[in-house]
């Protein structure tokens, strides 16, 4: 019986340091907001885990989800641009910063109200699941680098729905988007940012993996910001 005890406490002690090193090594993975990422972050509010840009709340609420690994704040430049020109805008944090472990995190945010929502990379996968599977109130859906899956087809949806790429993306798995957009319906928007990268959608700094943009930081997050206020304001 010692030995069985002995063994199992072994065992756990071993998994317990397995888990641990495999949260200390994603924690060191993250993707950390820029200066002026940060600075922009200084004007949202802080609802629970959910970082709130207001706008008007006669339009609908844009719910947004992160890409792997990457803080929620790092989006906050054009986030604070489409809610100065009247869209709430709400960036959903997750466990581990991965939309994968909480499809559904924002059913909090969204309640009973109209909404947009969106997400980049993995995010913007993990938000087409999400609008897949609560069409009421729904009102728009875009990607950032992104598109859907199976689980999450938009096919036969009737709302707006956007997807921007950047020319310089060295992330997006190109094949897939193109296969992709058979689970699109034939009024999606596309859009290309001439110069801009994967991590550009954000403002964290270099990806791994990603291509040198070859035009600033700042430029990209303003050309996301106009085109997302251009469909917002146009097609939602």
């Amino acid at each position: 019986m010692r030995k069985r005890t002995k063994w199992l406490i072994g065992l756990l002690t071993t998994l317990f340091v397995v888990v641990l090193v495999g949260l200390l090594t994603i924690k060191h993975k993250q993707y950390q907001p820029s200066a002026a990422a940060n600075q922009a972050a200084q004007t949202s509010t802080q609802l629970g885990s959910t970082t709130e840009f207001k706008g008007n709340a006669a339009n609908p609420r844009v719910i947004f989800y992160p890409g792997a690994l990457v803080e929620p704040q790092s989006y906050s430049l054009w986030a604070k641009q489409v809610a100065a020109a009247g869209y709430t805008v709400d960036i959903v944090r997750f466990p581990l910063d991965l939309a994968v472990l909480n499809v559904n995190a924002a059913q909090k945010v969204q309640g009973n109200q109209a909404y947009v929502i969106g997400g980049h990379s993995l995010g913007g996968t993990m938000a087409a699941r999400y609008a897949h599977n609560h069409p009421k109130h729904l009102k728009g859906v875009f990607f950032l680098a992104s598109y859907p899956e199976a689980k999450g087809t938009l096919k036969k949806t009737k709302v707006p729905v956007l997807s921007l790429t950047a020319s310089r993306d060295g992330v997006l798995n190109r094949t897939n988007y193109r296969k992709a957009k058979k689970l699109l319906p034939p009024q999606t928007v596309y859009g290309v940012i001439n110069g801009g990268n994967h991590a550009g959608f954000g403002s964290y700094g270099r990806q791994s993996g990603d291509r040198a943009a070859t035009i600033s930081n700042r430029q990209q997050q303003r050309e996301v910001a106009e085109r997302m206020i251009g469909w917002l304001s146009e097609s939602v």
